[in-house]
Parts: structure tokens; sequence; C-alpha cells
């Protein structure tokens, strides 16, 4: 298995392939013992080229999921600004 701090990146064509693998009837036990790939990876390509036809987990997010991790980006920022504007406050303080 891989490990999880250092995890695994496949491209495209790789995954359209184990996909296809799996689509023409080749048990999911095969494929996860011959390419090392886990039960929820394996399922989460099928899904995905499945209900969006990507793998990418950008393309199979729901617009409230879009939206969700949009809003936590956008509040990361703005609480980085205000550490700044403190610190800035501070340092004005002392002159």
């Amino acid at each position: 298995m891989a490990d999880p701090k250092h995890p695994r990146h496949y491209d495209e064509a790789f995954k359209r392939q184990i996909v296809q693998l799996y689509e023409n009837g080749k048990p999911a036990r095969e494929i996860k013992d011959e390419y090392d790939i886990s039960h929820s990876t394996l399922h989460r390509w099928v899904q995905g080229i499945r209900n969006s036809g990507s793998t990418k987990a950008a393309d199979n997010r729901t617009p409230e999921q879009n939206e969700l991790i949009e809003l936590r980006k956008r509040n990361r920022q703005l609480e980085m600004e205000v550490d700044v504007l403190k610190q800035a406050a501070l340092i004005f303080a002392r002159k």
C-alpha cells in the first residue's frame, strides 16, 4: 500500500484504463491486487467516470461543495489579512 504521507498520483489515461478493465468484467479484487490500488480508489474512479466522465475530484463536486470550498479559501484569506493588520497595529502602537 502507498504511504499516506506520500500518496501516489496516477495520470488520467491510467485511471481510464483501469476503469475500462472493471467495466469489461475484470473482478475488482484482481484489479486491486494486480495494480496495488485500494478498493476506495477504484470505486471513486469508476463512479467519477460514470457520473461525469472524469476521475478528477473537481469535476465530480456538486455546486454546493464547490461553494463551500471557495468560502473556506476566502475565510482563510481574510483570517490572514486580519492577522497582518493586528501585527501592523501593534507596530504602529509602539511608535
